[in-house]
């Protein structure tokens, strides 16, 4: 398997706070990971320091041969600057995906158009070409917004929280896009639905400003008491899943 992005020894700190502490991770081609932990762990965090947003204090993060952070990464924040107020349409949307320092004044081309459709076609969404963006549901401009963010071609698609509007049934039409896009890209998703991440990544990492991660879906009883300090036996989840092995008692 080819590594695309490898973190080593990564420290994070906001002001005297320690944020992320000896953070090791790597992550190959065609990997779909889900990050979970609790509110404040540091999960928004981590995204923000493999895009570049924030700088490590210290440590090192690689990319492969070919890549760097301007052409590799597709990022779904878990808010949007978009006023949902403003009259803009599903097609333009995604359309501003394609803006960049150098084209911010010019008009979108032939291709851009192309790339902007190819990218609703992806998430499903050319019948919403025209229609305002502020008149569909929570799931719908998940799925937009990650369209808009497919628009520059990313080797790595970074999620965060991109679920937690959207019910159950609208779920699983997400995961099963979500599936068919890590096809060709690597996905790093941030969730706070164990179970639900549990049923659809590849594999499974627990963050709570330190990482614990075995290059597995399985989530182990040591790996969530240790990320969210207190004792755990059992989690079922909608549809029969075991997420741990047996357990002669469950809570």
């Amino acid at each position: 398997m080819k590594t695309i992005l490898e973190l080593k020894n990564i420290y994070v700190f906001y002001y005297d706070n320690l944020i992320l502490e000896d953070i090791n991770l790597k992550v190959y081609e065609n990997d779909f990971i889900g990050i979970i932990g609790p509110n404040g762990g540091g999960k928004t965090t981590l995204l923000k320091t493999i895009l570049g947003i924030l700088k490590p204090a210290s440590g090192r993060i690689y990319l492969c041969e070919g890549l760097n952070k301007q052409n590799c990464f597709g990022y779904v924040p878990q808010t949007s600057n978009i006023d949902f107020l403003y009259p803009i349409s599903v097609l333009d949307v995604v359309k501003t995906g394609r803006l960049n320092k150098n084209k911010i004044f010019k008009t979108y081309d032939k291709n851009d158009i192309d790339i902007a459709f190819d990218s609703l076609k992806k998430m499903d969404l050319l019948k919403y070409q025209n229609i305002l963006f502020g008149n569909l549901s929570g799931g719908e401009k998940q799925r937009v917004l990650i369209a808009r963010a497919l628009t520059t071609n990313p080797k790595i698609l970074l999620l965060d929280e991109p679920t937690s509007n959207v019910d159950s049934k609208v779920g699983y039409h997400f995961y099963e896009l979500l599936s068919q896009l890590n096809k060709d890209i690597t996905i790093i998703m941030v969730s706070h639905d164990i179970g639900a991440i549990s049923q659809n990544v590849k594999k499974i990492a627990c963050l709570n400003r330190k990482l614990v991660y075995h290059d597995s879906k399985e989530i182990t009883k040591e790996m969530l008491e240790k990320v969210y300090h207190c004792p755990v036996d059992l989690i079922a989840h909608g549809i029969p899943h075991r997420v741990f092995p047996e357990h002669k008692e469950v809570e």
